[in-house]
């Protein structure tokens, strides 16, 4: 089994304030670029506009999907909410705990069940665990199984398509968006995992085939958009 290089690296920027080794991302369109772990570390003052909103948005018993140090899980409990924050990595969850998450699960995503939340929040673009476009229907399609009856999607993400210009590389047969990803820290690789970043267009398309609600709330300069989404009734 692949070590947690992700986990290991928070963990360590929580220790020592900063890493000796970076944690490299390497990726199918040929970059390998250097991750800031501090962005998992924030306060609030630093959080974007973008996620901001989407915080501000959040109603009811919030689910945080891929909730990492718990950046925005602490933003909301402290406001008061019912925030479980839902996160695959082991070391990331008692990080967790160690800041101060009071409700923290360590499972994936689409093994969850039995619970429903007001408010399924992925930030971070966090709804890239789908990994590809059918495994962003098979989400929607689970999503439902979590939601109240007044739930609602929040989520970010992004159009990719400027990659293949900058990296001048020919597009894939598969959907452009779905990009393969594989962490590194001190010579150490993780498990390669699939990783989806959705336009707008393909977004809405794929939203209305299955029945949900879509508004295109915010978008900032770096081709960044945020969504809230709901099942139609």
């Amino acid at each position: 089994m692949a070590r947690d290089v992700y986990g290991e690296a928070l963990y360590d920027y929580k220790e020592k304030g900063e890493l000796t080794h970076p944690l490299l991302l390497h990726s199918s369109y040929g970059d390998i670029e250097e991750m800031p772990v501090e962005v998992f570390y924030r306060e609030e003052d630093d959080i974007p506009e973008l996620e901001y909103i989407a915080l501000s948005l959040c109603d009811g018993k919030v689910l945080d999907v891929g909730a990492g140090t718990g950046v925005h899980a602490l933003y909301l409990q402290e406001k008061g909410f019912d925030v479980t924050a839902l996160e695959i990595s082991e070391i990331a969850c008692n990080i967790m705990r160690e800041r101060g998450v009071q409700h923290v699960v360590n499972q994936d995503f689409f093994e969850l069940k039995d619970q429903t939340f007001d408010t399924l929040l992925f930030l971070m673009n966090g709804i890239g665990i789908a990994g590809t476009l059918e495994g962003f229907k098979n989400l929607l399609h689970h999503a439902k199984t979590l939601l109240t009856d007044r739930g609602q999607l929040l989520f970010d993400s992004s159009d990719i398509s400027y990659l293949y210009e900058e990296y001048k590389i020919k597009r894939p047969e598969y959907y452009f968006g779905e990009i393969n990803f594989q962490y590194e820290y001190k010579d150490q690789k993780g498990e390669p995992f699939k990783w989806l970043y959705i336009d707008q267009q393909t977004l809405i398309k794929t939203a209305h085939e299955l029945n949900w609600v879509v508004q295109v709330l915010f978008e900032d300069d770096n081709d960044q958009y945020l969504v809230r989404m709901e099942p139609r009734s």
